[in-house]
Formats: structure tokens, C-alpha cells, sequence
């Protein structure tokens, strides 16, 4: 048994919601996660269409171009529209050789960084989301792994952003610790990954350390604010969404990169997406 989801991130003025729409075995789903909650709204598999790069589900729509969303339901009510320009693509697969093996879970990123147009209106609070920014990714397989952690920003000043995940990999019978991130600065994409040699120097609650070649990514989460405001989703499990992570969409961090002693970028941001699911607490 498979899912597949679409994680669509949009932030500005103060603001930020994602709405992540999708397929698992237990049926067709949209979750909706904000500032101040999560929700989600299953909807039966007829339900989920894909036609001409667009996915339909029910009355929702989502693309490159941008959403649509018209939910009511008592505990929620969505609509409007937000459109995307000037997105932000990466170079190649962000699985590299893996993506030619059987995975748990596989990870796609469609859009680094992209400009906004719109609004929605949230359980009536209008929210205008035009001049912000937003993400783009997706997962698929038969299960999230069962320990990781995953943090992504775009909320700087600069053209800037960041989205790294380390997690614990099943692989034809063994287990290893494995690396994806990204860091595109200004133009410039790098990639720190296992299969480029990259190392996990630290990774652990509100805290992330990684190094290659000549680069280090030092990730800092605010811990006042790490898990202030973590929302609970559900997530896949052997195909069913039947397990539940947590998500704080907006928080405070810190990130730091550095090629040899030479600084590019030391920045602070107030709007820092992050999961954290190891049970160990600290990787070295």
C-alpha cells in the first residue's frame, strides 16, 4: 500500500498556513496547518484527480500555477485563491542514485522558493498572503521514517532558502542515518546529501550540524519556540495515514554557512517550518 502527498507552503505579513493534499490506502485526505492549529479533511479516493498538471480534490485544486481551496466543514471552512510566479526549481532529483532503489519513503522538491498573489479566508479571518513567499515538496512510498528530523526557510531578507532532513533509512535489511538538504543562495544551489559525502556531525532536538568538503550548515531552533506552537498531523504509515507527527509551521531559528572561514550567510528568521521525530534525542 502507497501515499502521496503535496506539502504547499505559503508565509507573509506575520502569517503563514500549509495545506498538504493526498492519497494513502485509508482514502483521499487535505490537511491544513496553521500558526494557531491542524486540521484534517478526508474525502473519499473518487474524490482525488490528476489531469494536465493540476490535482483536484473535491472542490480544491492545486498546481505550479497556485490553489484554489473551497472546504466547509464544521470544524473548518477554507476558500480562496493564492497564485505562484518566479518559482525556484533544483537541479536534478533531490534523491540522487536512491531514486533508482526501492524506498520507504521518497522526497521530491518542486519549488525552493516562489512569489505569491492572493488570499484565503481561514474560519473567517481573511489572510492576504500576496508579496510572501512559498514551498513546494512532496513525498510518496509506504511510510514517513520512523525517526527524523526536517526543517525548511525561506523567510529572509535575501534570495534564500534552506530545506534540510535527516532521517533513519531502511535499506534492503540494514538501517543508516541519511542526509538531504539544500541551500540555495542567491542563484546558487548546494547540495549537502549522503550520496555526496556529506556527514551528520550533530543532530538533535532544535539542533542541526552538517559538513561537506568545505562546507557546514550549522541549523539552531530557537528552544523557546521549538515546540510553543507544534501541531499534530496525521502521517503515513504502510500506506495508511494512521500515525501522527508534529509540526511547528513558524518558529524562530538560526542558520549558519560557511565555506572554509569564509561566512555566506549568518541569518536569523522568525518563520522556520520544523518536524522532529528521534527517539534518541542527539545523533553525534
Amino acid at each position: 500500500m502507497k501515499f502521496e502527498g503535496w506539502y504547499y507552503k505559503h508565509q507573509a505579513n506575520g502569517k503563514s498556513f500549509a495545506v498538504i493534499p493526498g492519497q494513502a490506502a485509508s482514502g483521499a485526505f487535505v490537511l491544513v496547518i496553521t500558526n494557531d492549529g491542524s486540521y484534517h479533511v478526508p474525502y473519499y479516493n473518487h474524490e482525488y484527480r490528476k489531469n494536465g498538471g493540476i490535482l483536484r480534490v473535491g472542490g480544491n485544486s492545486f498546481s505550479s500555477k497556485g490553489i484554489k481551496l473551497n472546504i466547509n466543514r464544521p470544524e473548518l471552512t477554507l476558500t480562496g485563491e493564492i497564485s505562484y510566479t518566479d518559482l525556484t526549481f533544483i537541479k536534478g532529483d533531490i534523491m540522487g542514485p536512491f531514486r533508482f532503489f526501492p524506498m520507504e519513503c521518497r522526497h521530491g522538491i518542486a519549488s525552493m522558493n516562489h512569489k505569491l498573489h492572493g488570499a484565503i479566508t481561514i474560519n473567517g479571518e481573511v489572510q492576504d498572503y500576496t508579496g510572501g513567499k512559498g514551498y513546494i515538496e512532496a513525498d510518496s512510498g509506504r511510510s514517513f521514517p520512523s525517526e527524523y528530523a526536517w526543517v525548511h526557510c525561506n523567510d529572509f531578507g535575501k534570495n534564500l532558502s534552506i530545506m534540510t532532513a535527516v532521517a533513519r533509512i531502511p535499506f534492503y535489511g540494514l538501517k543508516f542515518w541519511g542526509c538531504i538538504c539544500v541551500v540555495h543562495l542567491d542563484g546558487r544551489e548546494y547540495r549537502l546529501a549522503t550520496y555526496k559525502g556529506v556527514k551528520i556531525l550533530r543532530c538533535g532536538e532544535g539542533i542541526i550540524s552538517l559538513k561537506q568538503g568545505k562546507h557546514r550548515l550549522d541549523i539552531a531552533i530557537d528552544p523557546k519556540t521549538s515546540h510553543k506552537a507544534m501541531q499534530r498531523l496525521l502521517a503515513p504509515r504502510l500506506g495508511a495515514m494512521s500515525h501522527h507527527i508534529r509540526e511547528n509551521i513558524s518558529c524562530c531559528a538560526r542558520f549558519r554557512f560557511t565555506d572554509g572561514n569564509r561566512i555566506l550567510f549568518d541569518e536569523i528568521s522568525n518563520g522556520t517550518s520544523y518536524e522532529y521525530e528521534i527517539k534518541n534525542q542527539s545523533l553525534h
